[in-house]
């Protein structure tokens, strides 16, 4: 297989598949890739619960998958496989295309599996299948081949979402404004009048002009543009005299032609004038335009024609684009893409400058290259008001910094953000391509948020695309995630409560919401419907309602509860709590609140038979909420690692990890005293420990526990047990993290004393947001030497406790 640009690019292969971290989906079950794909006949895609080798072949599997194949049977029919049996063979949908690159797009949602072709998922739907048996865990992406090659390229994976959740051509690239597919220039116009231009547009135009030709005897005036011309050649404006180049010995059908070829990347000229043109390309250095010339007067040469009385039209065009030039460009060769840039660094030939008010001057920049990126800034730059004639333009409400990036992707059309954080420059850049109007600039903002999403910016980032309505698919993505982080992202900061009430509502509306109570629900709700700048306790507001009314205390909120109280699984609670709940302030001050609580308490009275019957949301436990494995004691059997034991509950204790339900790993390699299984075991251990190793440079030692691909623990509470030994750890580090590589620190312990003993149990709480943060993967490691002065990690057992799923 042949790679190129980090997987974004390559060729498979007869019988070859090619897989990769990079080619998974973020939710099991659940997701979509984009790509191009040129092939005679069978472009397949495997999706798998795990990835397979490079020699991997879909009919040789026996695991669960499922198997996409594009143009079977020589390019006629579109086939699924479930498992390797045939479920769908359709004839003539989904074909392939050897000629060129075709784009297609497969999502999976809970078994629902959608082909399209385009660029956009949800567009263009080719065929739909509903899987009766959904396989909710496959993850990675496999892409296959039969008994030819298939390219495949531009490939992204992107998060699903139900059919017609989401509108993704409404955040599409720019370019797909003007060309459908397979580049035929659409007719008709963009209906929101935004489209994005191209440099074509500008030909002879006067609109931001600052260079002049007088051309022949009759000194016919003709407009140009210096960073265009000098992008393209060599227009020396600096030792001529003004902005005007005299052309007296050429006509204007030659300049003509040289300019259209700059402008658009080819031209036509009468035959009779090739050598005209040559000699005022000769003269300008335009190479592109140069070499082309010569190799049609060579040709000609050749075929000893003669050309001085030939009046026959000759089209002259580019050889072909830059190499890392992107299609929506507006810049086409022979434009120098690397001059252009240059031209943002150095200001040269500049007519505007840009100043970001409250934070100063920002770049001088060119109103011809703002204007072809964006038609609000080119209506600004036209429309006879001060801005189009002012030498400086100031914007409020924007960052310096994302205003610079805005101002580099369009001299470069590439999006300058190196690191894998969403930075609140990010966001505001996204704020910035709605406002003006580019909409590939949105496309690229939108992905790479989405790429780096994560529970600490997601209200950060939904804050601004709620008001974005081209940013559906970011904006269902990041009511999903705070749906999934529930307690973390109303817990570990307010704000939260800066979301509209129909976003905050949607949120509480999700499926696959995850809490660990529904008492954090009512928390959630009650915080924001105070507009607090800290968390409230539902026990909290009732003390405050004592002395205050709702309408002081919720101001023009109130009505707000009403609407999201009803999201509260009261019924799901104890009916301890719920007495105290009937006797509250919020019972008798406000009626929905009273009548939601007695609701749940005549349910909680008549048992099984009531919920049998009662089909509301209310009275039914969600998909996805979390298992309390809570802490009673020190060598309980309470944990996680316990449970695994058990197969979560199907059969009594075995070993966790010969049951291979778990996996343990060491710093140091298994031995004898250093076992796996003896971690996790419910026997004392004389000795038992985990050997010191070099990581980056530092010692350090670890026992590492994986609890599954398919399980998730918010750890807040954990033991150990020293073994034999007098090697006392005393600073230590307990860590989470859901791909085994990316750590986050649960607890940090500095010279901690509670191990004082051989055999000794201890016992330590983890609080604050990091104990509200679901992990996969936990490791604990020393981060000094043992009281014996040695970094060996001596414990003989390991538990976890917490909200587990």
């Amino acid at each position: 297989m042949r790679v190129e640009d980090k997987k974004r690019s390559l060729t498979v292969a007869p019988f070859k598949c090619a897989w990769g971290e990079e080619f998974r989906f973020v939710e099991a079950g659940r997701g979509c890739i984009a790509f191009e794909a040129s092939a005679q006949n069978d472009v397949t895609l495997v999706f798998r619960e795990q990835p397979g080798s490079q020699h991997y072949h879909y009919k040789m599997d026996s695991s669960r998958h499922y198997a996409v194949i594009l143009g079977s049977h020589r390019n006629k029919r579109l086939k699924i496989e479930v498992d390797g049996r045939t479920v769908v063979d359709e004839a003539g949908v989904g074909l392939c295309r050897s000629s060129s690159f075709q784009s297609y797009w497969i999502s999976i949602y809970d078994g629902l599996i959608s082909i399209g072709q385009g660029r956009h998922p949800n567009n263009n739907v080719l065929f739909q299948w509903l899987d009766p048996d959904p396989n909710q865990n496959v993850q990675y992406v496999g892409l296959s081949s039969w008994d030819k090659h298939v390219g495949y390229r531009n490939i992204s994976v992107l998060p699903s979402a139900p059919q017609n959740s989401i509108r993704w051509s409404q955040i599409e690239y720019a370019y797909a404004e003007r060309h459908g597919e397979g580049g035929h220039a659409k007719n008709e116009e963009s209906k929101d009048g935004c489209e994005q231009r191209v440099i074509a547009d500008f030909l002879e135009s006067l609109d931001f002009s600052d260079a002049m030709f007088v051309v022949g005897s009759e000194r016919k005036v003709v407009p140009a543009h210096k960073i265009v011309l000098v992008a393209s050649g060599e227009f020396d404006f600096i030792s001529m005299s003004g902005t005007a180049i005299e052309l007296p010995s050429f006509s204007y059908p030659v300049l003509h032609s040289l300019l259209e070829y700059i402008y658009t990347g080819s031209t036509q000229i009468a035959e009779w004038q090739l050598d005209s043109l040559l000699e005022l390309s000769l003269q300008f250095k335009v190479k592109p335009l140069v070499k082309r010339c010569e190799e049609m007067l060579d040709c000609f040469t050749k075929m000893d024609n003669d050309r001085s009385v030939s009046s026959r039209n000759l089209e002259v065009s580019s050889s072909g684009s830059q190499a890392h030039q992107v299609d929506y460009f507006p810049f086409k060769a022979p434009v120098s893409v690397q001059k252009i840039k240059q031209f943002l660094a150095s200001g040269e030939h500049s007519d505007i400058n840009i100043f970001v008010g409250g934070q100063g001057f920002v770049a001088k920049a060119h109103k011809l290259v703002l204007s072809l990126w964006s038609m609000p800034f080119a209506k600004m730059f036209t429309n006879g008001m001060k801005e189009s004639s002012a030498p400086n333009v100031f914007f409020e409400d924007a960052s310096a910094e994302a205003f610079s990036l805005l101002l580099q992707f369009m001299y470069s059309g590439e999006l300058k953000v190196d690191n894998q954080y969403i930075t609140p420059a990010l966001v505001q850049l996204l704020l910035l391509s709605d406002q003006f109007a580019i909409t590939v600039l949105q496309f690229e903002c939108c992905k790479r948020i989405m790429e780096f999403l994560s529970e600490d910016t997601v209200c950060s980032v939904l804050q601004a695309v709620s008001s974005i309505p081209s940013c559906k698919l970011l904006e269902e993505m990041c009511k999903q995630n705070f749906a999934t982080h529930f307690d973390y992202c109303t817990t570990a900061c307010t704000d939260f409560v800066l979301l509209d009430e129909a976003t905050f509502k949607d949120i509480l509306q999700q499926g696959d919401m995850t809490v660990t109570s529904e008492e954090k629900v009512l928390d959630a709700i009650l915080t924001w419907c105070m507009e607090a700048c800290e968390t409230f306790y539902w026990s909290s507001v009732d003390k405050l309602l004592s002395t205050s009314t709702p309408e002081q205390l919720f101001g023009e909120r109130l009505t707000a509860i009403n609407t999201l109280l009803p999201f509260v699984r009261f019924p799901l609670m104890p009916p301890s709590l719920l007495q105290r709940m009937e006797k509250s302030n919020l019972a008798k001050h406000i009626q929905l609140f009273r009548q939601l609580v007695a609701e749940a308490i005549e349910f909680s009275n008549a048992g099984p038979w009531m919920m049998m019957t009662n089909k509301c949301e209310r009275f039914l436990h969600r998909r996805s909420s979390y298992r309390e494995l809570q802490y009673i004691s020190d060598g309980d059997n309470n944990g996680v690692i316990y449970y695994a034991g058990t197969s979560f509950g199907k059969h009594q204790w075995i070993n966790p990890v010969l049951a291979k339900n778990i996996t343990v790993t060491a710093s140091s390699p298994n031995s004898r005293y250093t076992d796996p299984k003896a971690l996790v075991s419910k026997n004392y251990q004389g000795t038992c420990f985990a050997g010191p190793r070099d990581e980056d440079g530092k010692k350090c030692s670890w026992w590492m526990v994986d609890i599954g691909q398919d399980h998730q623990l918010m750890c807040n509470y954990y033991t150990v047990r020293q073994d034999g030994s007098t090697a006392f750890m005393r600073s230590w580090v307990l860590q989470g993290s859901m791909d085994g590589e990316n750590w986050t620190s649960l607890v940090v312990n500095e010279d901690e004393r509670a191990i004082c003993q051989p055999g000794q149990f201890a016992s330590w709480p983890i609080t604050g947001p990091s104990a509200l943060l679901p992990f996969r993967f936990f490791r604990l490691a020393l981060t000094g030497p043992t009281t014996s002065n040695t970094w060996n990690l001596c414990i003989c057992f390991l538990e976890l406790y917490g909200y587990f799923r």
